[in-house]
């Protein structure tokens, strides 16, 4: 697909797009636990293992250089704010996919992030034509504090599960809930029926 083609997350359909429990915002605001993670893109590398017959290890200009999507999305956080209309650009999880394909038995994927960060989605769920691996937003680059040189986006759900400063994924047979979800943050992340937290 030619990033001039701009993919349209399903949620910026709705008559309503913001979800119970949620207010809107203007600006992105900053969020994370600990420090800013400044990864030098000369170093970063993005690793493919777990459940699938080969494992692969991508440098950075070998990333940038695979084919690229955009996509238009809303931020909806669990800490109760919204962004409307982003436009994300960057290689879709089909393509991540296609390059180590999951084994037959594998349901979950772990995502790896800077500092041993994880966290886990359904298969289902990242195989959506709206998730990306986003290097860029709104037309400029990530900035360190939103995740450069590269952050998942997952527009379906709570923006946690958006990992920042992302290093890998991990194909999985069984669900491994991952830092968020280890502290209380519900395992899925639905903003439509408010899954915040576990309880």
């Amino acid at each position: 697909m030619s990033p001039e083609q701009v993919i349209e997350s399903p949620d910026t359909k709705r008559v309503n797009r913001v979800p119970p429990g949620q207010r809107l915002v203007k600006e992105w605001p900053v969020l994370h636990a600990g420090s800013v993670a400044r990864l030098d893109p000369r170093s970063w590398r993005f690793r493919i293992f777990g459940r699938s017959a080969r494992e692969r290890e991508i440098a950075y200009d070998e990333f940038m250089a695979l084919p690229m999507v955009k996509v238009h999305s809303d931020i909806h956080c669990v800490t109760t704010w919204s962004l409307l209309d982003n436009l994300w650009e960057g290689v879709s999880a089909f393509t991540v996919r296609d390059l180590c394909p999951p084994l037959p038995s594998a349901k979950y994927v772990i995502v790896h992030a800077a500092g041993n960060w994880t966290t886990n989605l359904p298969l289902e769920d990242f195989l959506q034509s709206d998730v990306l691996f986003a290097v860029r937003h709104n037309a400029l680059p990530l900035s360190a504090e939103h995740g450069a040189p590269v952050r998942l986006v997952v527009p379906r759900l709570y923006f946690w599960k958006s990992a920042k400063w992302v290093t890998g994924i991990e194909y999985a047979d069984e669900d491994r809930p991952g830092f968020w979800e280890s502290r209380g943050y519900h395992n899925r992340g639905d903003p439509w029926t408010e899954e915040r937290y576990s309880d």
